[in-house]
């Protein structure tokens, strides 16, 4: 197989297995069963393409021998003849529908809405609260990101084998769970919608810096947490924080391409050229945060209730509205540091963490000058949760560099240098260690 039909099937596998494995839920009401099904027209596809050449309709060919794949099974199974009967009646009936779609590249709307909607079920099954936290990021990064156990393992730092047994356990949890490949609707979608929003919110996150490997961006996971955020909007237009995560996320999207050089090596924010950040994607962000600061932060409030509480935004939307302070500013020197700080501050009464305290940090560092912060920074070198947290000694060289103290800060880069699994971070520690002399 060339390199170049490896490309081209890895390409179509991610962008389409989330629409063939949500089509084939649909169909056999079993989400293992349909990923593997879809996995076996993956291996046929593999085994086919090399020889033939890409079939002119890439998804509609793997729709089509997955649903065969499904036949087959119904047909070897050990079931009654009744019920054999029923659910080879079921595909039969619902192959006309599943497969033009496919066919037709989504261009009737009612065919991409859904298809759109089986995509949200599957995320929705993958985020199911059963499933513990570490299960539903890798299950949804599997079955709705298209991403292999490999690229899981690595972007986490865990072993082939760990993981690939952490997705066997989730696959069968919802099986005997009987969890319903559907929608969830009223007070079931508010119940479930925190568990989807953390997931999508991680997935973005590990795009925007990956944890490991030789990209300082994973701009495949960075699409694909804002496809899935934008089909979630449509289905909870009246959810604040669902507005709150989209507009985090097309705020932070806007500085792709400055965050990069032309050697891929990281641009620091204060460096960036900030007339390459993109408007259209701040123009959307700013929108979504503002539909999120109108909107109840809670999942399923009342927007009257929350206007007399006083809460104000969710976490997401506070998130967001930092990231809004950059995308005003012209250039950095305009940058709004102590609105910066005081919107940490309500984070961090809103969701406290430690890193929240170290942003903070750095808002106030900037605001109010580097001994300020680095006195919170000293506090929280010794919080457990960041023991191994790159970014830690990484803000405390930087403030030790603005205070002169070269020495000391050298040492800091050259430990967070050594902390990161990320090649193009290390680099730029690395780098950083060296501009501070001897």
């Amino acid at each position: 197989m060339t390199d170049e039909t490896h490309r081209a099937i890895t390409t179509v596998w991610r962008q389409e297995s989330a629409k063939i494995i949500g089509a084939l839920s649909r169909l056999t009401r079993d989400v293992s069963l349909a990923e593997e099904l879809a996995q076996d027209a993956l291996v046929a596809a593999l085994e086919t393409w090399p020889r033939q050449g890409l079939p002119d309709k890439p998804a509609a060919w793997l729709m089509t021998t997955a649903k065969h794949r499904a036949l087959d099974r119904l047909r070897h199974v050990k079931l009654s003849g009744d019920k054999l009967e029923q659910l080879g009646h079921e595909l039969d009936a619902r192959e006309a529908m599943i497969v033009p779609d496919f066919v037709d590249d989504l261009d009737d709307e009612r065919a991409a809405r859904e298809i759109g909607d089986d995509v949200l079920r599957l995320m929705f099954c993958a985020c199911h609260p059963v499933l513990g936290l570490e299960a539903r990021v890798a299950l949804t990064l599997k079955m709705v990101a298209g991403l292999t156990t490999g690229e899981i393992a690595r972007a986490y730092l865990q072993s082939e084998p760990t993981v690939a047994q952490r997705l066997v356990r989730a696959k069968r949890t919802l099986g005997e769970a009987n969890v319903p490949f559907e929608l969830p609707r009223g007070e079931a979608l508010t119940g479930r919608l925190a568990a989807v929003l953390e997931v999508l919110y991680l997935i973005f996150n590990e795009g925007y810096a990956a944890t490991s490997g030789e990209r300082w961006i994973r701009q495949d996971l960075c699409d694909e947490a804002l496809r899935l955020a934008r089909m979630l909007v449509r289905l909870a237009p009246r959810e604040g924080e669902v507005h709150g995560l989209l507009a985090l996320m097309e705020l932070q999207a806007s500085r792709a391409s400055a965050r990069v050089d032309a050697q891929g090596q990281p641009v620091l924010l204060l460096e960036q050229d900030r007339s390459t950040w993109d408007q259209g994607s701040i123009e959307r962000g700013l929108a979504a945060l503002a539909t999120a600061e109108r909107l109840p932060a809670e999942p399923g409030g009342d927007v009257g209730d929350n206007a007399g509480a006083g809460e104000g935004p969710g976490p997401y939307a506070l998130q967001a509205a930092i990231a809004a302070c950059h995308a005003r500013a012209r250039r950095a020197e305009d940058t709004d540091w102590p609105r910066i700080a005081a919107l940490y501050e309500v984070l961090a009464i809103r969701q406290p963490s430690p890193v929240v305290e170290l942003n903070r940090a750095v808002a106030l560092s900037m605001a109010f000058g580097p001994a300020v912060g680095l006195e919170i920074v000293d506090q929280l070198m010794e919080e457990p949760a960041l023991k191994q947290y790159p970014w830690l000694p990484s803000v405390r060289a930087d403030l030790l560099a603005r205070l002169g103290r070269n020495a000391e800060a050298k040492e800091e880069f050259e430990r967070a240098a050594a902390m990161t699994a990320n090649a193009r971070e290390r680099e730029l520690l690395l780098r950083r260690a060296r501009e501070q002399g001897h």
